[in-house]
């Protein structure tokens, strides 16, 4: 197979744990006889350093022509810490997803038995887990309309009938290919936008009997994604709900470093890790490169390549199990591995199991 990827390293760790993914890539093309043609495009803080947009319209143009986007992270203290900015990395993050169409976010979240440990919760309570978050990506108070001055701010919360339809249906959808449980998380007791949301979810789960549909608050679903992981099967919910609910789900793995997603919908479809730009790490070989890794996986995946996905995976299995591991997931005592030596060994494994 010949992919096109559009590949976005952004800012911060996004280029070393890209070139990681990228290598291991190409042992898979090698592998398999596929060919992969990377076209890189700029975004984020440097695109902005670069030529003042964060997602300019030659990366858009790029992205539109690509048959995947693999990005990896923006964001830059330069930024973080002056407020008065006018151009933002995260702007870029979020016009990218406006304009490709991406409207569904889906990030799985499992367990890997060697690094329970990691977690700060309890073993017998995260073993087993296995569930994915999707996340409505384009509507919201991300995109709302805003207003700020020295006395008064709002973000406005909206939804509209077709952007929560296309939304539950790919949740609803993903549910009957897996355990066929959908828990629909808002919070229709205060906010009228996750009212209607309930009022469509309630008419559509008439048109899936086969999947058990449950409701739950947004305060009570961040309870119990850490206190009963193992309940949920697919969750679905709105665009901020889920931003912070996913963020959350980094302490049942372990690790944010090994969180890939994909975000899918009208356009070119795009492949990144759950995490930052984690600009303070840059340059010093530390960063996880896995959930970068993963995305590559997931994106094969969604191409049909099952197999070399698999293979993937296994190989990140692979080097867990042998201690090859970043710092922040190394077990007390064991040899100290980088960005660069962590994603060498899983390319490695890919060429030579």
């Amino acid at each position: 197979m010949k992919l096109n990827i559009a590949v976005l390293k952004g800012d911060g760790i996004g280029p070393e744990i890209m070139n990681q993914a990228l290598a291991t890539l190409d042992a898979i093309a090698n592998r398999f006889g596929h060919q992969f043609c990377y076209q890189e495009a700029l975004a984020g803080a440097h695109a902005i350093d670069e030529v003042g947009d964060p997602y300019p319209k030659e990366t858009h143009d790029v992205c539109m022509k690509a048959d995947a986007v693999l990005f990896a992270a923006v964001g830059s203290l330069k930024y973080d810490n002056d407020p008065t900015a006018p151009v933002r990395p995260e702007q870029g993050l979020l016009a990218m997803r406006k304009q490709l169409g991406l409207f569904a976010n889906i990030r799985p979240v499992a367990t890997f038995d060697c690094l329970l440990h990691k977690s700060p919760l309890k073993e017998d309570l995260l073993r087993g887990a296995d569930f994915i978050v999707i996340r409505e990506l384009t509507g919201g108070m991300y995109f709302g309309d805003k207003y700020q001055d020295n006395d008064k701010a709002y973000d406005t919360d909206i939804y509209t009938r077709p952007e929560i339809e296309r939304i539950l249906k790919v949740a609803f959808e993903y549910a009957q290919k897996r355990r066929k449980h959908l828990t629909v998380v808002d919070k229709a007791n205060v906010l009228a936008s996750s009212r209607l949301w309930r009022q469509i979810s309630k008419e559509m789960e008439l048109q899936y009997p086969d999947v058990t549909t449950d409701y739950m608050f947004i305060d009570n679903a961040s309870m119990r994604v850490l206190t009963e992981p193992r309940f949920f099967d697919v969750i679905v919910t709105e665009n901020t709900f889920g931003d912070i609910l996913t963020d959350e789900t980094s302490c049942i793995t372990g690790s944010m470093g090994l969180q890939p997603s994909a975000s899918l919908g009208l356009h070119t479809p795009l492949f990144e890790p759950v995490h930052g730009s984690w600009p303070q790490a840059a340059g010093q070989n530390i960063a996880n490169p896995i959930a970068q890794i993963l995305s590559a996986a997931m994106m094969l995946e969604h191409f049909h390549l099952m197999e070399e996905g698999t293979l993937i995976r296994r190989a990140v299995d692979a080097s867990l199990s042998a201690n090859v591991r970043t710092p922040e997931i190394q077990v007390e005592g064991g040899k100290h591995y980088g960005t660069d030596e962590v994603g060498q060994w899983i390319a490695d494994y890919v060429k030579n199991e």
